[in-house]
């Protein structure tokens, strides 16, 4: 029986609502989105890797400015780009991340050549950026992250975070947007080979108006990503604080490993219980060595697209499954 393969994709999860998006925008992340989708699957396809169908799928979605990562990055309270990322290798279990990068055009790939050509699994700041630049990873000036849209979400949330009400809703101040528009942007990529390998990536701006060198999930590994070709490939998007506190990626895998649940078990438990209780918001994609996949979340929506030898191939965005105009 042939060794089934797929890739699963995901743009960020939040408050994303249909009556808010217009079909000119919808088309617009749906495209993106399948443009990612199909850089992968057709790397799959061919008999390539799942490390290097997730990197190429996050390398798109990084270089669109629709995303909080890359190009379409968010600002932190001091006006700069701070970039994170994380790949992992089902394989072998090894892994690399860098985080609170400014120059690496694409922090994804900078993650992948930590993984494979150092000893470690985590670099930051401008030592991760020296090491990106001599392992040949592109490197920018810090102008080529700034977007128009970005920077006015900036301004909000600092002109919002003035204003001395005890009881101002705190999101406000991370999503620009306004509490009933909150959106936590990350993108993110599993993957399953023809060699029935699994491996997963993850790649973020942060929160608008972060301060102190503030780092979520998404280059934590077992928070954010993780992959074992023993159970699943996961990454995760919401507010990661959470993610990290229950080490989110990682525990899908413990889920089937150790409680014997199958996939979608698994990730529903961890987003819709584990999560839900303590208030946490997001969601995950995730793969298994059967190409099933899961891409469970608990808000109003999520932007993801899967595709898999078995026929499945679909972008979605909003909770019910609609796919939009």
């Amino acid at each position: 029986m042939e060794q089934p393969f797929g890739i699963v994709i995901h743009g960020g999860a939040g408050t994303i609502l249909k009556k808010n998006m217009t079909p000119a925008m919808e088309k617009e992340y749906t495209d993106k989105l399948a443009e990612a989708l199909n850089a992968g699957y057709s790397i799959l396809e061919k008999g390539g890797s799942a490390l290097d169908a997730v990197e190429a799928a996050v390398v798109i979605l990084e270089d669109s400015p629709l995303f909080n990562a890359g190009k379409g990055a968010v600002f932190t309270h001091d006006g700069k780009n701070e970039l994170d990322a994380s790949i992992m290798d089902g394989k072998t279990l090894k892994a690399g991340a860098v985080a609170g990068v400014h120059t690496i055009r694409n922090p994804i790939c900078a993650a992948r050549v930590v993984m494979e050509k150092s000893e470690h699994v985590m670099m930051v700041g401008k030592g991760a950026e020296q090491f990106a630049a001599k392992m040949g990873c592109a490197i920018v000036d810090t102008s080529y992250f700034f977007t128009q849209k970005r920077w006015e979400q900036l301004q909000e949330a600092i002109r919002v975070e003035t204003i001395p009400l005890d009881h101002t809703d705190t999101t406000s101040f991370i999503y620009p947007e306004g509490p009933s528009d909150k959106k936590y942007g990350t993108v993110g990529a599993v993957a399953l080979d023809k060699q029935g390998n699994l491996a997963a990536a993850t790649s973020t701006g942060g929160m608008t108006n972060k301060k102190f060198g503030r780092v979520g999930d998404s280059p934590i590994i077992g928070s954010g990503t993780y992959a074992s070709n023993g159970t699943s490939a996961v990454s995760c998007t919401g507010h990661g604080e959470y993610f990290i506190r229950n080490v989110v990626a990682y525990d899908v895998s413990a889920q089937m490993r150790y409680g014997r649940k199958s996939l979608s078990e698994a990730a529903d438990f961890v987003i819709n219980q584990t999560l839900q209780k303590q208030d946490g918001r997001g969601g995950l994609i995730a793969i298994d060595s059967n190409a099933n996949v899961a891409m469970p979340f608990n808000t109003e929506g999520m932007y993801r697209g899967v595709r898999t030898s078995r026929g499945l191939n679909e972008v979605k965005i909003y909770e019910n499954g609609e796919k939009g105009s």
